[in-house]
């Protein structure tokens, strides 16, 4: 094959693994820390990334706004190394719910050490029940189907991440009743022109829990928007992970331009996930038009 096809495959694939990360609003990570996995707390890294805002899927209409979020993340080592990551996304959602993501990295996880900074963009179309992801390298768009989400509650509760919802939130409530989760009101406050409801969490890491020989604590804090759906500023501090500070900034409540939420012209629409086997489609597509069948 085309060595420079496989280099361009490879670093979609490490892009959509980042996409990943960002895209599934932290759930996992934050909520179910220290089981084997990269640790995180109430609030994780994935949701402070920015992607908490759409509630796991669900449709947000009436409500369009665009802003530029900042991620920074430092951790000291026992040595003095520091660690520093960072990342920009630009976010935007028009009044049907559809939603673009546009991610900046030069350190996030398989992107650390692959040079100058990448970009990411992830289009979401509840309208038409697709999303798509752009390589804009390659002028490449990988359409993946939608699911809807809070249609049918009790059918949700059903599926596998309907299930580990209900356990993490399960999980959460028992660690609440032995004192060793603690969540604080931190009343209401306007951060960059929007009024934003405060929240504290707590998470201590007992002694032999996970090896350490003394008690951890994992603190979070976050600010959401009941207006727009969306967090617009959170912090997470992990002895393990350091700490990650989040915000939202020129925070515009108008209708983004419609051409953000298409397939450019110019790019070839392919079924699946990077990486994947596909079907490639010449010629490019609206969001809003159903991605072609797969294999």
């Amino acid at each position: 094959m085309n060595r420079k096809w496989l280099m361009n495959r490879k670093l979609l694939t490490s892009l959509a693994a980042a996409g990943v990360l960002v895209i599934s609003s932290g759930v996992a990570r934050a909520q179910g820390p220290h089981r084997g996995g990269p640790p995180g707390g109430p609030f994780g890294p994935m949701e402070l990334l920015g992607f908490q805002g759409g509630h796991d899927g669900k449709v947000v209409k009436g409500a369009p706004f665009s802003a530029t979020a900042a991620s920074d993340t430092t951790h000291t080592l026992s040595d003095g190394t520091v660690i520093h990551r960072t990342a920009q996304i630009n976010l935007s959602r028009d009044s049907q719910g559809r939603s673009r993501h546009e991610l900046t990295t030069s350190s996030l996880g398989p992107l650390a050490n692959s040079g100058a900074p990448k970009t990411m963009v992830m289009i979401s179309d509840p309208v038409a029940g697709v999303k798509y992801m752009l390589n804009t390298g390659e002028k490449v768009a990988h359409s993946m189907p939608m699911h809807a989400k809070g249609a049918n509650a009790s059918a949700d509760a059903g599926t596998g991440a309907g299930a580990f919802h209900q356990k993490m939130a399960a999980e959460m409530a028992a660690e609440e009743a032995s004192g060793l989760l603690k969540k604080e009101s931190l009343g209401t406050q306007v951060i960059n022109g929007v009024s934003a409801e405060g929240t504290r969490i707590t998470k201590t890491i007992p002694a032999g829990k996970i090896g350490n020989d003394r008690a951890m604590q994992i603190v979070s804090e976050r600010w959401y928007s009941p207006d727009l759906q969306i967090v617009v500023k959170s912090t997470h501090s992990d002895p393990q992970t350091g700490t990650t500070t989040y915000q939202l900034t020129n925070i515009q409540k108008t209708e983004p331009a419609a051409s953000l939420f298409t397939v450019p012209a110019d790019y070839t629409v392919t079924a699946g996930h990077p990486g994947g086997h596909h079907r490639r489609s010449p010629g490019g597509a609206a969001a809003g038009a159903p991605p072609p069948a797969t294999e």
